[in-house]
């Protein structure tokens, strides 16, 4: 990946895009420390570090602590993931939707305008939760009067304005950068929370070798901290390979005369990721997981019924890695059903005259796609409840808790590769050999 960054920089073009990337991404690390005024942030940064089993971590883990420290861009672009989930999601079940994505380019500019103006009232009614979240815990400078209204509302507008904000970035970088824009705002964001790993084994060892007041030296610290290192390590390797793995299925075209040439005859494939979802599925199910611990913060509930019930949901519970794995498996195969339909592609196929070797056309032909994709999809919904659990495993067994989870790794590891094939692609473009090289 370094040698293609540093041929890339060598091209006056990707030059200036890569700059313009940086650009933008420093813009957005800027804002990302601007506090929003009226709040205090001490208050509200404690309060979340006192319950870090709620959605609001997770959102603070994504705009890589800029929830905590309620800076503008506390909200990142969440409001936008969420908006383009949700459209997606609708274009299946609204037909007005499913045509307008079906006409191409222009109906692609339609759902991307109905996409921005439901990011702005996604973006609206999170900075109200935001504000609430505030005013919940004490952070808020003024409270009552006419100085808590006008508190109040410069603290929503700050919130959705910076969201709004960082969706413009993304469509910059997406349009004069490098890579999409999403991933790496979403990249830096979780890159700027990997200072906060260097204290925490430097903390280890000191407890290792006992010189932390009050805790008892831990030896066993100097064997485990390597090891977890090292399984590191070895997850990255592990993400790099499964991310590029795929299972090619051969598809045979039949040769056809049109006038007096001849069309087909040559034999490709359809190739099959083994990590269709991406990060999705897994972010979906750390966003529901983590619904319990929201309401049993935001109600108060720390004893009875519900207690019980709602703290079955603690991270540091075994029922949450559980819960965490099926949820990751069924996610992956909603995903994959929704993304791929086995009857159109078989349809796609048999209209360009191909066929799969030793597979009838039609029926037959989806059937035997659809086997293959649900062995795949089980493949690689066994990998991403590998790389989400590890932490979970880990933290359990030895009790030593690290601040990079399997999402984030995920996220790094995926917005990475999919950088470096940027940069390859615009090269092969531009220096491409000729026909008679």
């Amino acid at each position: 990946m370094f040698q293609t960054f540093k041929n890339a920089w060598k091209i006056e073009d990707l030059r200036k895009r890569i700059l313009f990337t940086l650009v933008v991404l420093v813009i957005y690390r800027l804002g990302a420390a601007i506090v929003v005024p009226f709040i205090d942030g001490r208050a509200i940064k404690a309060a979340l570090s006192a319950n870090a089993n709620t959605i609001f971590s997770f959102f603070d883990m994504m705009t890589g602590g800029g929830f905590s420290d309620s800076t503008i861009f506390a909200l990142s672009i969440q409001p936008y993931i969420n908006a383009s989930i949700i459209i997606n999601l609708l274009q299946i079940a609204i037909p007005a939707l499913e045509r307008l994505s079906r006409e191409g380019e222009q109906g692609q500019q339609k759902i991307a305008k109905i996409t921005r103006y439901t990011t702005v009232g996604i973006a609206i009614s999170l900075s109200i939760v935001y504000y609430f979240l505030v005013k919940r815990n004490d952070a808020l400078v003024y409270t009552t009067g006419f100085d808590g209204m006008f508190a109040a509302v410069v603290i929503v507008l700050c919130f959705t304005g910076g969201a709004l904000l960082v969706m413009w970035l993304g469509e910059q970088i997406d349009e004069n950068g490098i890579g999409s824009g999403i991933s790496l705002i979403i990249f830096t964001g979780i890159v700027s929370n990997l200072v906060k790993i260097v204290p925490q084994v430097i903390s280890y060892f000191m407890v290792a070798a006992g010189k932390v007041d009050g805790a008892l030296p831990q030896p066993i610290f100097f064997v485990i901290i390597p090891l977890i290192i090292a399984m590191f390590f070895a997850m990255l390797i592990f993400i790099v390979v499964m991310s590029a793995a795929e299972r090619r299925i051969p598809v045979q075209y039949a040769k056809r005369v049109v006038g007096r040439k001849m069309y087909g005859g040559q034999s490709t494939h359809i190739p099959i990721k083994v990590n269709m979802t991406g990060v999705l599925p897994v972010i979906f199910a750390s966003s529901i997981l983590s619904v319990p611990g929201t309401i049993r913060d935001f109600f108060s509930i720390e004893s009875g019924f519900w207690a019980s019930i709602l703290g079955f949901f603690s991270t540091n519970n075994w029922g949450y890695a559980a819960f965490y794995a099926v949820l990751i498996v069924a996610f992956n195969y909603f995903y994959v059903a929704v993304q791929y339909q086995p009857m159109q592609m078989a349809n796609d196929i048999r209209k360009n005259s191909g066929t799969i070797p030793g597979i009838r056309p039609g029926k037959p032909t989806a059937d035997f796609i659809q086997r293959v994709i649900s062995k795949i999809t089980f493949i690689g919904a066994i990998f991403l409840v590998i790389v989400a659990t590890l932490p979970i495993i880990i933290d359990k067994t030895t009790g030593i808790s690290i601040a990079l989870g399997g999402t984030s790794v995920l996220i790094l590891v995926g917005v990475a590769l999919e950088i470096s094939e940027t940069l390859e692609s615009y090269m092969l473009m531009r220096h491409h050999k000729g026909f008679l090289e």
